[in-house]
């Protein structure tokens, strides 16, 4: 997996494409979706303010990490970003990698964005970093993710019972993967 970048600067999509995450991406929009705690709810980002200074540091970081792509999700129509994805920490070892992401523009939310950078990120994985395992987990409250997941073909593997605390309740994690074989199967 030596020098993935070359790899993954893009990928399109048929509403939209995934490009790497860039310093001019860190804006007031972004920091705002990374601030606003209905966004950020399901997110562990929502520990951390995010200030436009840590924020561009965490993308300098992500951009020089090899083994984490990092996407922007962009709408083709007008090439807005609207949220990010990230397959990662890849495991070269075991070939597999976790992944996740968020879409923080709210007025999109429900519409199949998420699904479609799932599916992108999916392919990817399996077909040119020939990986053997996906896996992502989200809040169990976090209903429309599970869904985008099961979109898409993962499974639910298991739930972490009380794993996380939201609004001072315990909650569970739902665990989803994907596996290569069942990936090439369903093609």
């Amino acid at each position: 997996m030596k020098n993935q970048k070359t790899f993954h600067r893009f990928i399109q999509g048929a509403r939209v494409f995934l490009r790497e995450v860039r310093q001019s991406d860190v804006n007031e929009t972004y920091y705002q979706w990374l601030n606003d705690p209905e966004i950020n709810r399901y997110l562990e980002t929502r520990f951390v303010h995010r200030s436009l200074d840590n924020i561009s540091e965490y993308v300098k970081i992500m951009d020089a990490k090899e083994d984490e792509p990092f996407f922007a999700i962009c709408l083709n129509d007008n090439q807005e970003h609207i949220g990010n994805i990230k397959l990662g920490p890849i495991n070269c070892h075991h070939r597999n990698a976790d992944v996740s992401l968020f879409i923080g523009k709210k007025e999109l939310w429900g519409q199949g964005y998420a699904a479609e950078a799932i599916a992108l990120v999916t392919e990817f994985a399996f077909k040119k970093l020939n990986l053997n395992k996906l896996k992502a987990g989200c809040y169990a409250m976090n209903l429309a993710s599970a869904k985008a997941f099961i979109k898409c073909g993962y499974q639910q593997e298991g739930l972490l019972r009380g794993q996380v605390i939201v609004d001072a309740q315990d909650m569970d994690v739902i665990l989803l993967g994907m596996r290569a074989v069942d990936f090439w199967n369903s093609k």
